[in-house]
Parts: structure tokens; C-alpha cells; sequence
């Protein structure tokens, strides 16, 4: 590297690493200042508490970090056009493209510490961070899935319940089917819930109904309430919410394997966290591109007006990012299309700019 590239490369990772010190402390106090109540009145231990500051700032800094790193070059880079540096640069014969190759090599840098910290210590984080929250924070049960459970438990059953109360340990609509090895059905049990009765160690079936299939014919029983045992925990059939979140590159490709083939609904949720993590790399790389398009022009209106485009620009992405992730929760969109059109649209965007820019 030449001495303009050590020296745009040295204002690239400063200028964004100070742009985290600066604003993750601010965001720890302001998060402690709201929740301190909640702690002191809970008793958190003080260990628990900064172990979960740590989670706290690794995980909030993990979300918020393309936009960080987009305000930083904004940032920087305004600052050089501003000091016609920038214009320097470019009248001593630099192309632009060589102008932004130490901004790809500082891309490059952030996007693999990106990859690496998504697929492996901010899953840890993550699971620390939302573990303190529903112990001390929000004590009214963990956020779960709860419409529309299947579940495979082995090769030869398989439950559903149309919908579940974690709070009361009942489920409704409940159906367990057993087949045999020639996969025909062996039997059918159904009841309006299920619910857990701890101090049986049992599960209460409502208005049972069972149909056993014996030589072609059809055995129903039927009883207003049944008390029996199953080979499985109620909770175990409603994994957390934010379950995929805690699990690094290897242990979600599993989890995603095993949710897929026991049918869970929201298997899509869980394969979107994981597009996400690869994709996040490339949004380093467009925010970059975006920033420097915009920066390296010396307007009226200063280093101000290029703050304001950016931080509109980062509400609009995360309003893009939101919108297309609800769509493939909710509403069965492709989790790979909901990952790529942001990307795409703002890759898009920032081809434009580039072109604009050069020009």
C-alpha cells in the first residue's frame, strides 16, 4: 500500500472505531438508566449485571453496526472533501477508483471481523443478553412461538397444537399420531388442550378422543379427561423466539435441519437469522460505497448536509430490513429474496451514486 492508502485506511478504521466507543457507553447508560429499577428492585447479582452489560454492548453493537460504520466514512470523508484533500488527490492524476480502493481494504478488514463476530461470539452474546432480560427484566415468560406447532419427536410420532399459553402451560387443539414401521397409521389421539400439571408430573388431556387402528378397523375411545405421561416436555415443543440468535454458524445449521424436519412453522425466522449473517458482510461494502459517493463532493451545506443524507439513509435501510424480514416471517416470503432485495436496491443506489460521483 502506498502512503494515500495507510493514510485514508488509518481515517477509516479510526474515525469508525471511535464512532463505537463513543456511542455503545452512551447507549449502555441510557439502557442501565432505564432498567436499574428493574435490577435493584430483582436483586440482580453484580456479576450477572455486568456480564450482562458486556452481552448488552456486544449485541446492540453487532445491530447497529453497518450504520455506524456508514456515519463514520460519511464522517471522514467529509472532512477530506471539506480540506479539499479529496480534490487533490484526484487533480494529481488518481483515478477515483484508486481513490476508493483503500476504502475497499478497510471494507474488507471490517467485513471479515463482521462474519466471524456474527457467526461466533455474538450468538454467546446474544443468548447471555436475553437470558438476564427475561429473568430480572421481564419476569412475564420468555417470547415463544406460540400458533400453529408441529413437531416430528422421532421417527414414528408427531404432535400439533393450534395454539399455545406459556404462561399456563396449555395448549389447544392438541393432536399426537404414532405410525408404524410401514408408516400406516397405528393410532390418533386428539383433545381440545393439553395442559401440564406439575404437581403430577403428568399432562391433562380435555374431551380425549382415541383412534387405534386395528386389522382395517377403527377402535375410538373417548373420556372427558385423561391424566397420562409423553416422552416430552411441553416447553421443548415452543423453542424461544430469538432461539436462533444464540446459536453460532455450526449449531444453526443443525437446529435449522432438525426444524425442518419436524415441520416447525416458523422455520423461516430461523433461516432468515442465517442469510442474514452471511449478507451482512456484502452491506459493509455498499454502505462504504454509498458514503464515499456522497462525501467526496464538497457542497454548500458542508459536512451537515452529508450527515443528514446519512442518517436518512440509514433509517431507510433499516426500514427496508425490517420490512422485508416481517414479510418472511408473516407472510411466506422466501427468506432469501427478503435478504437480498435490501441489499440489492441499495446496491443499486449506490452503483448510481458512484457513477455520480466519478462524473
Amino acid at each position: 500500500m502506498g502512503i494515500l492508502d495507510k493514510y485514508i485506511l488509518k481515517r477509516y478504521l479510526l474515525t469508525f472505531i471511535v464512532m463505537l466507543l463513543l456511542f455503545i457507553p452512551i447507549g449502555i447508560m441510557a439502557h442501565l438508566a432505564e432498567q436499574i429499577g428493574k435490577i435493584q428492585e430483582r436483586e440482580a447479582p453484580l456479576n450477572e449485571v455486568l456480564a450482562y452489560l458486556g452481552d448488552f454492548s456486544i449485541y446492540i453493537g453487532s445491530l447497529l453496526l453497518p450504520i455506524f460504520l456508514f456515519l463514520s466514512v460519511i464522517f471522514f470523508t467529509s472532512k477530506l472533501a471539506s480540506n479539499t484533500e479529496i480534490v487533490a488527490m484526484l487533480s494529481s492524476g488518481i483515478s477515483f477508483n484508486r481513490f476508493l480502493r483503500p476504502y475497499m481494504i478497510g471494507a474488507s478488514i471490517v467485513a471479515v471481523v463482521v462474519l466471524l463476530m456474527g457467526m461466533f461470539i455474538v450468538p454467546s452474546a446474544s443468548k447471555g443478553f436475553n437470558e438476564f432480560k427475561f429473568k430480572y427484566l421481564k419476569r412475564g415468560g420468555e417470547e415463544r412461538v406460540t400458533t400453529n406447532i408441529y413437531n416430528q419427536l422421532n421417527e414414528h410420532d408427531f404432535i400439533y397444537v393450534s395454539s399455545f399459553d406459556p404462561a399456563r402451560q396449555i395448549g389447544y387443539n392438541f393432536t399426537f399420531e404414532r405410525f408404524n414401521e410401514d408408516n400406516t397409521l397405528d393410532f390418533k389421539m386428539s383433545a381440545a388442550n393439553i395442559r401440564w400439571v406439575p404437581k403430577d408430573s403428568t399432562y391433562r388431556l380435555t374431551t380425549f378422543r382415541k383412534r387405534t387402528m386395528k386389522n382395517d378397523i377403527a377402535v375410538v375411545e373417548t373420556k372427558r379427561r385423561l391424566d397420562t405421561i409423553f416422552a416430552f416436555k411441553i416447553d421443548d415443543l415452543t423453542p424461544v423466539s430469538y432461539v436462533a440468535e444464540t446459536k453460532n454458524l455450526l449449531e444453526l445449521d443443525k437446529f435449522i435441519a432438525d426444524q425442518r424436519k419436524k415441520g416447525a412453522s416458523n422455520i423461516n425466522s430461523y433461516i432468515l437469522v442465517k442469510y442474514k449473517r452471511w449478507a451482512l458482510p456484502l452491506s459493509v461494502f455498499i454502505l462504504t460505497i454509498i458514503g464515499v459517493a456522497v462525501a467526496s463532493m464538497k457542497r454548500r451545506g458542508g459536512m451537515g448536509l452529508n450527515l443528514a443524507f446519512g442518517i436518512v439513509v440509514a433509517f431507510v435501510f433499516i426500514f427496508f430490513d425490517r420490512i422485508f424480514s416481517t414479510l418472511a416471517e408473516q407472510a411466506g416470503l422466501d427468506p432469501l429474496l427478503a435478504v437480498v432485495m435490501p441489499n440489492t436496491f441499495f446496491g443499486v443506489l449506490a452503483f448510481y451514486l458512484l457513477q455520480k460521483a466519478k462524473r
